[in-house]
């Protein structure tokens, strides 16, 4: 009898500058893994700190460490790793991110160690900048059809985070990576393809990390990039499912427009933020109001009270200037 290994899995870390912050801990969840049949892959994308040396600090032979000569950007970076990979599944794990210490043991159990299946994902949980649990979300879309899948993301049944996400190695370099037309939703174009072509595999369990903070790479791309980014992996979501894609649409159109404007409330301007709100309602064909979003978000009233609170203290200083 020809004892079969377990399949490979691939823990690729790109990573940029962030030795001095939380590269060391994503690097040692993936040197926790219980499961014993993984390779782990850094990829510097020249950074100017000390990372080499974090890196090396771990006497792993599981340990691939690449240094790219010039900065290739985050996206090229996350592909280079895919390209370098050599696991049958693949795990992009963000340099500020963690998994648990059974993440791939978990997901390997659960496709019982078969190598044909297009995604595995949990639930994730979101941390703050000191590891402090934030929130967390269970995986609920088990058992869900592919369109009953993708609206459960928009029900906010599934958390779709890339260090939650295990994917098919060969099948993700066989649709070209991660790539979208902003590179702002690459990671779940990517998982929705594979999940609905070569299918998916859900584990309730919460096994990764998210962490929010003010370095995260989204938060610094133009509402405008977002919108264009949303359309793009609408008008995906909807080929994978054509009998469902009216459905898909009008769900999608009210979801991305409040995922938008949820970005565009975030603008410390008061007249960039205005303007932010015009371009979602009309990018989105006006499929739902910047003004209900705010009554139902209670914005409309934070936003009085911090105009009132600005008055007083206006207020205040000008009478004991004229008290002066």
């Amino acid at each position: 009898m020809i004892n079969i290994p377990p399949p490979l899995v691939t823990i690729a870390i790109p990573t940029y500058n962030r030795a001095n912050s939380y590269l060391k801990q994503a690097i040692q969840s993936a040197v926790n893994q219980i499961y014993s049949n993984i390779e782990i892959i850094v990829s510097d994308n020249a950074s100017t700190d000390n990372t080499e040396m974090i890196v090396k600090s771990f006497i792993d032979p599981r340990i691939r460490y690449f240094k790219q000569g010039r900065n290739i950007g985050m996206i090229n970076n996350c592909n280079f790793c895919l390209e370098q990979a050599r696991g049958d599944y693949f795990l992009l794990l963000h340099d500020d991110d963690l998994i648990d210490h059974d993440f791939a043991d978990v997901c390997m159990k659960a496709v019982n160690y078969r190598t044909n299946v297009g995604v595995v994902l949990t639930g994730t949980r979101v941390i703050d900048e000191n590891g402090t649990v934030v929130s967390e979300t269970a995986n609920k879309v088990e058992g869900f059809s592919s369109t009953d899948f993708i609206l459960g993301w928009f029900d906010h049944k599934i958390p779709l985070y890339l260090c939650s996400v295990l994917f098919n190695t060969g099948r993700l370099k066989e649709i070209g990576g991660f790539k979208s037309k902003k590179n702002l939703y690459d990671d779940v174009v990517a998982l929705f393809q594979l999940a609905a072509k070569f299918g998916r595999k859900d584990i309730h369990d919460i096994k990764a990390s998210f962490r929010r903070h003010s370095e995260n790479s989204g938060s610094t791309a133009s509402i405008n990039d977002w919108c264009e980014d949303s359309l793009y992996l609408l008008n995906i979501m909807c080929d994978l499912s054509p009998d469902n894609k009216d459905l898909l649409r009008c769900r999608g159109m009210i979801y991305f427009s409040i995922q938008n404007y949820i970005r565009a409330a975030r603008i410390q301007s008061l007249i960039k933020r205005f303007y932010a709100y015009i371009v979602v309602y009309s990018k989105f064909n006006y499929s739902y109001s910047p003004i209900h979003f705010m009554f139902t978000r209670n914005i409309f009233y934070k936003n009085a009270h911090r105009l009132l609170s600005f008055l007083k203290r206006k207020m205040k200083a000008m009478n004991q200037a004229y008290s002066r």
